[in-house]
């Protein structure tokens, strides 16, 4: 692939590093710190819902996005990018509605209010969004039915709200990280303020997060590294309606 330069090549490993630190950190974060993980409603059954929210809506989401950058994606047919976009996304879509399950179930069990942080509020309206997001691009992009005006037009949009979607998430994801900080350490022996080893950490995987979501979304903008576009029509062409 010729088309493509080292220096993409050099951001997607970087990706993939960060990427797998996210995941790294948030779980040995609340593994170490929090507890561990359990289902049974407890503060150990919250724990899931960081791990698979940094997994779904910031990594598995991140990537998804990044497919059609792929050098490979842009000769021959699109199907298989297709379905691995359309697929990546309903991981991580599941990943979030997990998450939220988690999240909800403690808050009920313990008898804490549900939606009253602004982070639960970003991250709520981020899911959506991601719910809506999806099923546009399934309904329109993949099945046959959406006419090739529509595709153009609504095409920008879903652009558009993809980046958008992931910035919701990455403020999400630090505020909350910053919430739970606030709460766990409030009554320490080592409160929030001084700085704690914990603090440290979790302030740093907030920060490799960050990293993560710039890079996708400089990867997103570079203008020499987007698929060259050969037609409006073998753009917006449904997925049903492809060749192998």
């Amino acid at each position: 692939m010729a088309m493509a330069s080292g220096g993409f090549y050099l951001a997607c490993l970087l990706l993939g590093s960060l990427g797998f630190l996210c995941i790294l950190f948030t779980t040995y974060w609340v593994q170490h710190w929090r507890g561990g993980f359990a289902w049974d409603g407890s503060l150990h059954m919250f724990n899931w819902h960081p791990v698979l929210m940094v997994s779904g809506m910031v990594v598995l989401y991140g990537a998804a996005s990044l497919v059609y950058r792929l050098p490979q994606a842009w000769l021959g047919p699109r199907l298989p990018w297709k379905i691995l976009h359309a697929a990546l996304h309903l991981v991580a879509f599941i990943f979030a509605v997990v998450g939220l399950v988690a999240v909800f179930r403690y808050h009920s069990h313990t008898r804490v209010a549900h939606l009253y942080s602004l982070h639960s509020w970003l991250g709520l309206t981020a899911v959506i969004l991601f719910t809506c997001q999806w099923f546009l691009g399934f309904t329109v992009f993949l099945l046959p039915w959406a006419s090739l005006w529509l595709r153009s037009l609504l095409k920008p949009f879903h652009v558009f709200f993809g980046a958008a979607i992931l910035s919701l998430s990455v403020a999400s994801v630090t505020s909350g990280i910053n919430e739970k900080l606030f709460f766990s350490l409030k009554n320490a022996t080592t409160p929030y303020q001084s700085l704690p080893n914990e603090a440290i950490f979790a302030n740093s995987t907030g920060l490799l997060v960050v990293a993560f979501v710039m890079l996708v979304l400089y990867v997103l903008l570079a203008s020499s590294w987007k698929r060259p576009e050969p037609g409006a029509l073998a753009d917006t062409q449904p997925l049903l309606c492809e060749r192998e």
